[in-house]
């Protein structure tokens, strides 16, 4: 039999097996290397490079084929240290979904099951070392002479042998003769103290997956210890396998201590240096960017109303004021920022004039009515050899225009400050930069191919340059999304509105409301494949509509900060209003039987829709939803509603459980019972507080399931449920 489309949605995982993904480019621009697997129904991932001259690719590793053991890193072989930075990644393949590079791009490691694989592009040659495992991030230095890596609460670092090494010329002189050796960590240290890791707070909440640097010479790391002692535990237990000992956490909710982390520098002939910097008035590492310009770090209060970045003194380990920003409700953490660029110039993000802004040593050069996302990379001269000391010509930045946050772009920043679109100005694009080649990946709203090509030559006009398809393996989707955008109410929300595509228009639909809703996400993109499970949703006989609220990213300061101190009042206002404008418009929605569905932030809010507004939404599907905030942790929650312990009312204000007695309407929860990021605690407290209420509900449990549902079956016949609850809820 055919799969059907939620079979194929979940088996495909939401069709993205088979498309180039954690693409990089050489610093030279003449290689891409990126992950890929054989086919759409292939879960396994391949390391692949492509030839920037005439875009042949050749397979450099296939986890199946490396060596004798046949390993895919599947979720069996995984260890502990890379479970988790996949589940904070929500990344459900397997194979090869990581890998890091020396300075050049062309030497290529990667954990795979536990263990360290090297591959050297130039001589195509592809090992696994025989070292003992199971190791976790490994990163090699910017020669390629060697790899540190993570195993147990270590740090580790391995001699590259020498018919992998880099005949470039370059190659540095490896500093210990031994094969293996520990750079930081100590048998004798507590179990609570970890080195070389990202704490969970640092990978979940501020981008950063990593807790070791190399510095440009190869004889010295940046390294992170990581103290969790003072973080509360909590005990993740499954009833499904009572013969399994509850699971162990250290959890930091809101409020309560954050883990303790400093940074050392540890030289390879045993020197170390602390780090020092006032880590009482800012305890949050934020990032970490050593390049032959120097060392800084970005650092963060714990109110997160201000920002410093300083510069290391690497023989004292004391730091200096390099820029301040400071915001009267916090200030956000840009991908990729700060940075410096080879030239010596700091390059950081900070909102400016209500946009976030691309800042140049402190000054915005960016123009107001552009948001930037995030800073991809500098462009230097196609001429230049190296770009570790080109002068920067360019900085590539992905930024939205301020009126347009459904459409994302990759742009062209000079150093002057001229501004130039490299894609579109529609769809929704992502790019990689390496020398002056640029790889785009692009997509529509109505083209259901996600399309990857190589940009040579950014520094070229528009009219010269030239581009180079990389081939995806994806699936095609069974069914064809068909989304009309909209702005609504006065406040000009994003929304998009997905019908049947059988519908005449001769009557009105039941509504499916589906946001995600609150901050750091978006559900209103010009991009085809974000409306698949709304259309397919929507054919089952709902109009499906999804709006972007006050609070999530693309609109500019102040619409993000619209939720500062209430997460629950403006957001729910926001797509009941939006509901009222698309019916006006459309005169195609039955507002009598509304129902609303959402994971995680979107959990929340259709908990929270169901138990506010009983009036206007008559049915709620609460995925992973948060509760009660001061379960949830410090970083994410205290940005919006503070310290628990100096002001607990906007945390009794937005909690759900204080507000059991007001359900009215069918509600399901969905809740995994392995979820490390959203605890089961959310879901079982709200059901035993709507139980006392007496306010029947129905709940699922899933055991072994954590925060994302990469599970095939599992993912599938989620969908089939909810679909069939929602039609007897709304007698659909």
């Amino acid at each position: 039999m055919a799969d059907s489309f939620a079979r194929q949605y979940a088996r495909t995982q939401r069709f993205t097996i088979g498309e180039p993904r954690n693409l990089s480019v050489t610093a030279d621009g003449r290689t891409v290397v990126m992950a890929r697997s054989m086919a759409g129904d292939d879960p396994v991932t391949c390391l692949w490079a492509v030839e920037v001259a005439d875009g042949t690719e050749r397979l450099i590793v296939d986890p199946r084929t490396i060596d004798d053991d046949g390993r895919s890193d599947s979720a069996e072989d995984l260890p502990e240290a890379e479970r988790l930075r996949r589940e904070r990644l929500r990344e459900g393949a397997s194979g090869i979904t990581a890998y890091a590079t020396d300075a050049s791009g062309r030497l290529v490691c990667f954990s795979l099951g536990g263990r360290l694989g090297i591959a050297n592009l130039d001589s195509g040659i592809a090992e696994m070392l025989d070292i003992a495992g199971p190791i976790a991030d490994p990163r090699p230095d910017p020669a390629g002479s060697q790899i540190a890596y993570v195993r147990e609460r270590s740090l580790f670092v391995v001699a590259v042998p020498d018919h992998l090494r880099r005949d470039d010329g370059r190659a540095g002189d490896v500093h210990r003769t031994s094969t293996e050796w520990r750079v930081a960590g100590d048998d004798g240290d507590p179990v609570e103290v970890s080195w070389g890791s990202a704490d969970f707070i640092a990978a979940e909440e501020m981008h950063r997956l990593r807790g070791h640097w190399w510095d440009p010479t190869g004889t010295m790391l940046a390294v992170t210890r990581v103290d969790v002692a003072p973080v509360q535990t909590w005990y993740l237990s499954d009833p499904g396998r009572p013969d399994h000992a509850p699971t162990p956490i250290r959890y930091p909710a809101a409020g309560t201590p954050n883990a303790e982390t400093t940074l050392h520098l540890i030289g390879l002939d045993d020197r170390q240096v602390e780090v020092r910097w006032d880590r009482a008035a800012l305890p949050y590492l934020c990032s970490v960017h050593w390049s032959r310009a120097g060392l800084i770090i970005a650092i963060q209060s714990r109110d997160q109303r201000t920002l410093e970045i300083r510069d290391v003194d690497i023989e004292s380990g004391e730091t200096s004021l390099r820029f301040s920003d400071r915001d009267d409700h916090w200030v956000e953490l840009a991908p990729g920022a700060p940075m410096m660029s080879a030239d010596g110039r700091l390059l950081s993000c900070a909102d400016r004039d209500g946009t976030r802004r691309l800042l140049l040593d402190g000054e915005a050069i960016t123009p107001d009515d552009l948001q930037v996302r995030s800073i991809i990379g500098v462009v230097t001269p196609e001429t230049s050899e190296s770009t570790e000391t080109a002068e920067t010509t360019a900085i590539i930045v992905s930024a939205n225009r301020l009126d347009e946050p459904s459409a994302v772009g990759v742009w062209r920043i000079g150093v002057d400050g001229a501004t130039e679109a490299l894609t579109p100005e529609t769809g929704v694009h992502t790019g990689i930069v390496g020398g002056s080649t640029l790889v785009i990946r692009s997509t529509t709203l109505h083209d259901p191919v996600t399309r990857t090509e190589i940009h040579p030559g950014v520094v070229a006009t528009a009219r010269e340059r030239t581009t180079i398809p990389i081939e995806h393996r994806s699936e095609s989707p069974q069914l064809t999304a068909t989304a009309t955008l909209y702005r609504t109410t006065e406040r000009a929300l994003m929304t998009a509105v997905v019908l049947p595509r059988d519908h005449d228009g001769s009557s009105a639909l039941p509504v499916l409301l589906d946001p995600y809703g609150g901050p750091h996400a978006q559900r209103v993109f010009q991009a085809h494949h974000s409306y698949l499970i709304s259309q397919w949703f929507a054919d089952h006989g709902f109009a499906v509509v999804i709006t972007d609220g006050r609070g999530t990213p693309g609109r500019g300061s102040g619409f993000e900060r619209a939720v500062a101190g209430d997460l629950a009042a403006p957001v729910l206002e926001d797509q009941l209003d939006a509901l009222d404008a698309i019916a006006a418009e459309t005169g195609l929605l039955d507002l009598e039987r509304v129902a609303i569905r959402g994971w995680s932030f979107g959990g929340y809010l259709a908990a929270l829709a169901a138990l506010h507004r009983p009036d206007r939404i008559h049915a709620a599907i609460a995925g992973a939803p948060v509760t009660d905030w001061r379960l949830y942790d410090t970083h994410y929650t205290e940005r919006y509603l503070g310290d628990p312990n100096v002001d607990p009312e906007p945390y009794a204000r937005t909690s759900l459980i204080e507000v059991a007695d007001r359900l009215e309407c069918p509600l399901l929860l969905i809740h995994g019972l392995a979820d490390d990021n959203v605890v089961a605690a959310h879901s079982l407290s709200l059901s035993s507080a709507l139980l006392a209420e007496g306010r029947p509900h129905e709940m699922l449990m899933l055991s072994g399931v954590s925060h994302m549902t990469p599970q095939e079956v599992i993912s599938e016949n989620l969908l089939v449920h909810q679909l069939d609850f929602l039609k007897r809820s709304l007698r659909v």
